[in-house]
């Protein structure tokens, strides 16, 4: 239907016209115009008929409200019925009646309609995003976690989110298994984040870590308190607040089921210090033995000396500067004389090139990549990361072959600060070498030690442990005697 066009100006061929009758289809039909803009008037409503001398007949809406005449154009005749024509006029001339002008009612009719339809999309388009809301994946969701993140994250913490959420299926690359399963396992949290966001719930948390729990106490721990911070961001991000549960990871029944942290208690006795260096010093592969035994006697954290570069070796002052867990620019250690025998032998190792193979052509030979030495301190050409990414295996079996049971890495670390009091070393002294946070007044504000202070007292306490494990200190900076290997 043709939109009515509004006109309140009457033309002077409207005074001209024909008497009114009643209109039907058939008189309408038969009617021919003697003029343009000759009207049939309807007797039954306002309605009439404008002739053209070329045929076309056009139904208008015509009246009066307050001294002005309205006149509205209402369609063709044709594509407009004769009755929707006489309806239409019958309900203006109510409108007209109850002191309204059908112009503006139409136009009001319109902004409601229009009103209804936006409310409508509106509607259609909150349904769409509650519905993908509910559908949104809590793995899709920490993607975008970890990359928000991710700036203010240590290397260990973005590794621990990486490995519990981790997919699985890739092939198993380091280290011997037996065994039908050559491919690593999915993450801890993997089961969890592959549902939708809003199914997270206290009750679907708390039956994962009861399962977990009694799998993997340790990981199932560390992967609670990943999870809690990552809903916790997910309840004050704005986009995903009203996907998350209330409170998930506090609810009583969920807490109820992590496992209690315990504390290890693994260390080198006295006593064992003896048969420890000497099956660490007959590992095969130098790399690990130097590894191991300077993390017994700088009591360094693990990733701390594995990301060691020959760069934060300074052979001149004889320091090591190492990132630290807890001071933003790392913390700088000095080079006690047995450690920098050590260190200055794989310095040598990594500046010699590795011999040509006798069957390379010449041809072969020179298309090679020119050898360069490895930055890293503790290298590994097998790595993808090109330095030692987990000694455990070896130090495990070294451990074995002495008769010491439950000694893990970290056990050298706490080693190395039981061990410093037999010389009476300052508890101060050995919490600063290892890295460990001060815990009184006077050790944060007042205490800067130099760090040929520390060399003092670190020196006799590797004294101290070389002497209990039968190894003289080296005096000078001369290599320490090793041991060859049958």
């Amino acid at each position: 239907m043709n939109k009515p066009a509004h006109d309140s100006i009457p033309s002077q061929n409207d005074r001209r016209q024909n008497p009114p009758v009643k209109l039907t289809d058939t008189r309408i039909t038969n009617w021919k115009p003697e003029r343009d803009d000759e009207y049939l008037k309807d007797t039954e409503s306002k309605l009439q008929v404008r002739g053209r001398l070329s045929g076309s007949k056009t139904f208008y809406f015509r009246s009066n409200l307050r001294y002005q005449t309205i006149k509205i154009q209402i369609g063709e005749y044709g594509p407009v019925k004769l009755p929707d024509a006489r309806d239409k006029a019958i309900i203006w001339q109510g409108w007209i009646e109850e002191g309204k002008d059908p112009r503006e009612v139409m136009k009001e009719q319109d902004r409601e309609r229009a009103a209804a339809v936006a409310a409508k999309l509106a509607a259609e388009q909150a349904a769409a995003l509650e519905a993908a809301r509910r559908e949104i994946t809590a793995l899709e969701v920490w993607q975008v976690y970890i990359a928000a993140r991710t700036p203010k994250w240590s290397a260990s913490t973005i590794h621990d989110h990486a490995r519990t959420s981790q997919e699985g299926g890739k092939p198993i690359t380091r280290g011997r298994r037996s065994g039908p399963e050559p491919f690593t396992q999915p993450g801890i949290l993997r089961p969890l984040l592959r549902l939708p966001l809003t199914q997270l719930t206290a009750d679907r948390v708390a039956a994962w870590l009861k399962i977990e729990a009694a799998r993997r106490p340790t990981q199932a721990a560390l992967a609670y308190r990943l999870l809690r911070g990552f809903l916790n961001w997910c309840a004050s991000h704005p986009d995903y607040a009203g996907s998350t549960q209330q409170d998930v990871c506090g609810a009583r029944s969920v807490r109820e089921e992590v496992p209690r942290k315990r504390a290890k208690d693994d260390v080198l006795q006295r006593e064992q210090l003896k048969a420890w260096f000497a099956k660490v010093r007959q590992i095969p592969n130098p790399i690990i033995a130097t590894f191991l035994q300077i993390s017994l006697l700088t009591g360094a954290r693990r990733e701390e000396l594995l990301e060691l570069k020959w760069a934060d070796v300074n052979f001149q002052w004889k320091t090591l500067h190492i990132a630290d867990k807890v001071e933003e620019g790392g913390r700088t250690l000095p080079l006690t004389p047995y450690c920098l025998a050590l260190l200055r032998e794989l310095q040598a190792r990594n500046a010699t090139p590795p011999p040509l193979p006798r069957s390379l052509r010449p041809k072969e030979a020179a298309a090679r990549p020119a050898w360069q030495p490895s930055p890293w301190v503790f290298a590994s050409p097998t790595a993808a990361s090109g330095r030692l990414q987990d000694p455990r295996i070896q130090h495990k079996a070294a451990c074995e072959a002495a008769g010491i049971e439950g000694l893990t890495i970290h056990g050298l670390r706490r080693s190395f600060g039981t061990l410093s009091e037999w010389v009476e070393c300052p508890v101060g002294v050995a919490a600063q070498i290892m890295g460990h946070k001060p815990s009184a007044t006077a050790e944060k504000h007042y205490r800067r030690r130099p760090v040929d202070l520390l060399r003092l007292w670190h020196t006799k306490i590797e004294g101290w442990v070389l002497e209990q494990a039968d190894i003289t200190q080296p005096q000078t900076e001369q290599a320490p005697v090793l041991r060859a290997v049958g």
